[in-house]
């Protein structure tokens, strides 16, 4: 099993931890079992020169490692988790995000798309372009006043070698206000957006507040792979959602089987959406939180406060779905809670508390990456380190949960049952 979380960001862009450095985000990986993680932010200048000066590209795979590989020490010193061996060394995907702000067929268009670049060399081509739209060095994820096909136009013509192509894959599709369906200022369809090249789309984020068994109720996506990336501000929070592969993949393999929708790409774990920030619709502020039938009882109007609902990413998918069950493909999907979540309920301790982090590194040392106690560690051996968690970890898997929804802004709860 080869995890890939694609779609983080640096310090550079807004709203980010100031920790996040290429060893922090290789050390979180490791923590967290992410065999390949993206670096962020590839069109911000100083980053880009970071990525030059710390990472080396490794001809196997086509991806990019540090210069001088983690130790046990630095992952103490970015994470204060004490390990005693480092197994594998993190790997770095080249990727940024683009945030796009126009006007097209008569209304403002905001949507956020990730580019994938296979050598710093090509993602310095592309940043020449587009500083010539905007100024890159504003933010990590900068906004430019470009429409999302002509962007995906210089994607796709800035590379000169087509056995390693730069690559545009729309980000976290549904949220309402900066993805191409979203409810504030998105589209109705790829090929509104992309026009003539919407067979270049082949690939996309479903975001936090969805999941492949929502996107599945509308053919228009048949025919594109589904991903899910955790959107990453600080190193805790990669590998919220990630993608899974049968095997390490290279750069090239992991594109051909996204675009074609081999056998490589196994499938996708994923936050449970009622958790994701916009799941509901309502008004954070009026304290309002309605399911989209309850919406258009009250035809999209606060009940409140006589404004207009911010409709979320359910609402948006019942209203372009075409399908009352969700297709059926080859690709599996799992949802997770985060770990340091369930050791909460458990334990009644705040995520970020010393009694949690020591109870979150005990278990790190005695079962392996987080990820691998969500997933794969049998529950026999959890509950040989922590009985409590075992009987916790089983429900999960289990699906049996009690859900409290996200709207507006404000995450949902995910809460165990019997825990």
């Amino acid at each position: 099993m080869f995890r890939a979380d694609l779609h983080i960001h640096s310090r550079f862009s807004r709203a980010t931890s100031k920790n996040l450095t290429l060893r922090s985000i290789a050390s979180y990986a490791y923590i967290k079992g992410i065999q390949l993680v993206g670096t962020g932010d590839i069109t911000h200048p100083k980053w880009l020169e970071e990525i030059s000066d710390e990472l080396i590209y490794n001809d196997q795979t086509g991806f990019y490692q540090l210069k001088n590989p983690l130790t046990p020490q630095d992952i103490l010193a970015q994470t204060n988790i004490h390990i005693n061996e480092v197994s594998f060394q993190p790997q770095f995907i080249l990727q940024g995000e683009i945030s796009c702000i126009y006007k097209k067929n008569g209304a403002t268009r905001k949507n956020h798309q990730l580019i994938f670049a296979p050598t710093i060399d090509e993602a310095k081509k592309l940043n020449a372009k587009l500083s010539q739209i905007g100024n890159l060095a504003a933010d990590g994820r900068p906004i430019l006043g470009l429409d999302a096909k002509i962007l995906l136009e210089l994607v796709l013509d800035s590379a000169q070698n087509f056995d390693l192509q730069n690559y545009l894959i729309p980000a976290h599709i549904w949220t309402p206000w900066f993805s191409i369906f979203g409810s504030k200022s998105g589209f109705n369809s790829l090929e509104e957006c992309f026009e003539d090249l919407r067979e270049e789309i082949f690939a996309l984020e479903t975001g936090l507040s969805s999941d492949p068994t929502m996107n599945r109720l509308w053919s228009a996506l048949d025919n594109c792979t589904l991903i899910s990336n955790s959107d990453a501000h600080s190193g805790e929070n990669l590998g919220r959602e990630v993608n899974i592969f049968h095997s390490a993949p290279t750069y090239q393999s992991l594109f051909d089987a996204l675009k074609n929708k081999n056998d490589l790409l196994y499938g996708t774990v994923e936050f449970y959406p009622e958790e994701g920030k916009y799941f509901a619709d309502g008004h954070r502020n009026c304290k309002i939180c309605l399911l989209p039938g309850e919406s258009r009882k009250y035809q999209n109007i606060c009940p409140v406060c006589g404004k207009p609902l911010t409709i979320g990413v359910l609402n948006r998918v019942e209203e372009l779905s075409d399908r009352e069950k969700p297709r059926i493909t080859n690709k599996q999907f799992e949802s997770c809670i985060p770990l340091k979540e369930i050791l909460s309920e458990i334990y009644h301790l705040g995520v970020k508390s010393k009694q949690m982090h020591a109870h979150y590194e005990k278990l790190i040392n005695l079962l392996g990456s987080e990820l691998d106690i969500l997933q794969n560690v049998p529950i026999q051996q959890i509950a040989e380190a922590n009985a409590s968690l075992a009987k916790a970890i089983q429900a999960m898997r289990a699906n049996s949960i009690q859900k409290i929804c996200g709207y507006d802004g404000s995450y949902g709860k995910i809460k165990i049952l019997g825990s």
